[in-house]
Formats: C-alpha cells, sequence, structure tokens
C-alpha cells in the first residue's frame, strides 16, 4: 500500500513541474510585458514547434498523427 502511495504522489510531483514549464509561466516567472513579451513568446513558440517536429521524426510519425501530435505538443509547450 505505501508502494502506490509512493508512487502516486512522485507522479503527481513530477506532472505539477512540468506543468510549470510552459512558455506563459516562464514569462510571468520573467514578469514580461508589451514588446520584450511578445518577442519572448514568439521564439519560445518557435523553439517548441522546432523540437515536437523533431519529436514527432524521432517518432516516425507522419500524415494527420504528425501534425495532431505536434499540435498538441506546441500547445502543451506554450500554456494554451
Amino acid at each position: 500500500m505505501s508502494r502506490l502511495l509512493i508512487a502516486v504522489l512522485l507522479t503527481l510531483a513530477t506532472t505539477a513541474a512540468y506543468a510549470d514549464d510552459t512558455c506563459k509561466s516562464k514569462a510571468a516567472d520573467k514578469k514580461l510585458a508589451g514588446a520584450a513579451l511578445a518577442s519572448f513568446t514568439k521564439k519560445c513558440e518557435k523553439d517548441a514547434t522546432a523540437s515536437c517536429t523533431q519529436q514527432a521524426a524521432d517518432k516516425k510519425l507522419y500524415g494527420a498523427a504528425k501534425t495532431s501530435f505536434t499540435k498538441k505538443c506546441v500547445n502543451d509547450a506554450v500554456g494554451d
């Protein structure tokens, strides 16, 4: 029983840490506004798109599967 509890707590802790690693949360942490926010967000989204496209290629996804994966991956990274 205690092993299950530990596994659940570790899962929740890693999920919470991952959720805070979005472009929006990073911008908020840096307290960006105006042009700096727009520039940061644009670069962050561009980097996320490149990373997600590479991940899709590594998984050998093509067509609709690649598009769907990339879109979800970018949205998760940006924080939409």
